[in-house]
């Protein structure tokens, strides 16, 4: 197991990589927030889909979901039609439009990765990707709760007092 200092620096790490992340984000073009463009990277790579399923891989609440989701129709990208298996629920559906701007996002995204890259050998891309993706598995399931952190010894217990029962 790594030792304490390693985790903090994976801590900064993280913090840092914030700008890493809106950097990507101003790529996407004005009317494709982050929020939409996950919803067309999602189906784009999963296929059609129920918003329940979507929600679940967008790790959001539904209203959540359905505001991207309403986002991304209005422009066409994609269509939602009856499930048959249950006429309450829709399947998702990315248009031929939405597949252009999903296209459109991977490209710019890939021509900045490139740049800020060129200095990084094959391998070492290949081993960022693969670390992140085990990263990013380690974290799969965001519902399981985090073990928490140990209780306090004895010298450093709480002052409170217990609730009593009667």
């Amino acid at each position: 197991m790594a030792e304490k200092a390693q985790y903090e620096e994976l801590i900064r790490q993280f913090s840092a990589f914030g700008a890493v992340k809106r950097e990507m984000g101003r790529l996407l073009p004005p009317d494709c927030p982050s929020g939409s463009a996950a919803v067309l990277t999602l189906l784009g790579r999963h296929g059609d889909m129920r918003m329940s399923k979507l929600a679940e891989l967008l790790a959001v609440d539904m209203s959540v979901t359905s505001r991207h989701v309403a986002h991304v129709a209005e422009r066409g990208w994609i269509e939602r039609s009856p499930d048959p298996a249950d006429k309450r629920s829709r399947i998702l559906r990315l248009t031929p439009d939405g597949q252009g701007r999903l296209d459109d996002i991977a490209e710019r995204t890939s021509q900045m990765l490139a740049h800020r890259l060129s200095d990084w050998s094959d391998d070492e891309v290949s081993q960022l990707s693969r670390l992140m993706a085990r990263l990013r598995a380690s974290f799969d399931d965001c519902r399981v709760p985090a073990p928490r952190p140990p209780a306090p010894s004895g010298d450093e217990q709480s002052t409170r007092t217990p609730a009593t029962t009667t």
